[in-house]
C-alpha cells in the first residue's frame, strides 16, 4: 500500500473518530431509542437561531442555535399521564409535563433543544467551570418566564418518556381523600417539579444529585421551620461548603408561599415513610 493511500486511510479514520467523539443525546420515546450528535442536530433543516430574553441558567439574554423539541417528538403517541424525563450528566433529572414540551404556540411557552456548536462554544455557567452544553432545554414565547427554573435542564444526556411521577413512584403519593384544595396537594406538585429533579423521597426518583428528603430523616425533623424556609430560599445563607450544588431560588422563581407549600408536603410525608 502506497504512502498516499495510507495517509488517506489515516485521514478517513481520524474523521470517523472525530465524528464519533461528538457528544450524543439519546431520545427514547415509548421504548424506542434514537441518538443524535451535535453535528446532526445543528445540520437539521428545522435548526434555527433563537433568542432567549431571560435565560435561567445564564441569567441574561442569550442566543442559541436550536431545534424545536416538539419536532423531535412528532409521530409518537403518549399516554395521557406521560412526562418527558430529562436526565443530565450530573444526575439531575427533570420531570417535564408532556403537554408543555409538545406545545408549539408562542402565545404560551415553547421548548427548544439548544445545541452547542463545538466551533463556537458557550461560556461557562456563572460560578461553574462548565457551560450549559452540549444540549440545553430552553423556552421562548410570551409565557416562557412562567416555566419553572428546574424545567430548564442543561448538560442533557437523555430525554425519555416515562409514566407520571405519581404513577411511577406510588410512595410519593398523598391520601386520595385529601380535599382538592388542601395545600399538601399543591406542595406535592411543586416538590415534583422543583425538588425531585435533584432529590429522591422514600427512595423514589431518578436524580442522583441530592440526598433523600424523607429517609432516614425528613428535613422538618432537624430544621426549625424558619431555618428550613431560609435554607430552601438560599442554602448558602444557612450553611455552605465547596461541594454544595443546590442553588438559591429567587422569589420570581419560587415565592415564599410556594416554599411553605413544599414544606407542608414534606411535613405530611414524615408520616408516610417507606416501611412505616
Amino acid at each position: 500500500m502506497s504512502k498516499r493511500v495510507l495517509f488517506a486511510v489515516l485521514l478517513m479514520t481520524l474523521s470517523v473518530i472525530g465524528h464519533c467523539a461528538q457528544p450524543m443525546i439519546e431520545l427514547t420515546i415509548g421504548g424506542k431509542t434514537q441518538s443524535f450528535s451535535q453535528g446532526a442536530l445543528l445540520a437539521r433543516l428545522d435548526a434555527t437561531e433563537i433568542r432567549v430574553p431571560r435565560d435561567v441558567a445564564y441569567g441574561t439574554s442569550t442566543t442559541y442555535r436550536a431545534v424545536p423539541l416538539a419536532n423531535l417528538l412528532d409521530g409518537a403517541a403518549f399516554p395521557a399521564d406521560s412526562v418527558l424525563e430529562a436526565r443530565a450528566t450530573d444526575g439531575f433529572a427533570a420531570q417535564l409535563p408532556m403537554d408543555l414540551v409538545r406545545n408549539r404556540d408562542p402565545a404560551t411557552a415553547v421548548a427548544w433543544l439548544a445545541v452547542e456548536d463545538p466551533a463556537q462554544p458557550w461560556p461557562n455557567l456563572p460560578g461553574k467551570p462548565v457551560s450549559a452544553g452540549p444540549f440545553y432545554l430552553v423556552w421562548v414565547g410570551r409565557e416562557a418566564a412562567s416555566v419553572r427554573s428546574e424545567q430548564w435542564p442543561y448538560q442533557i444526556a437523555q430525554l425519555t418518556t416515562q409514566p407520571s411521577p405519581s404513577v411511577r413512584w406510588p410512595v410519593l403519593a398523598i391520601d386520595p381523600a385529601l380535599p382538592a384544595t388542601d395545600p399538601v396537594r399543591a406542595g406535592q406538585s411543586l416538590f415534583i417539579t422543583q425538588c425531585l429533579a435533584c432529590h429522591r423521597l422514600n427512595h423514589a426518583g431518578s436524580a442522583d444529585t441530592g440526598p433523600d428528603l424523607n429517609v432516614p430523616m425528613n428535613p422538618v425533623e432537624y430544621f426549625q421551620p424558619a431555618a428550613l424556609h431560609r435554607y430552601i430560599r438560599n442554602p448558602a445563607s444557612v450553611r455552605d461548603w465547596p461541594g454544595r450544588t443546590m442553588p438559591a431560588f429567587p422569589r420570581d422563581q419560587l415565592s415564599d408561599r410556594e416554599i411553605d407549600l413544599i414544606v407542608a408536603y414534606l411535613a405530611y410525608m414524615v408520616h408516610r415513610k417507606v416501611g412505616q
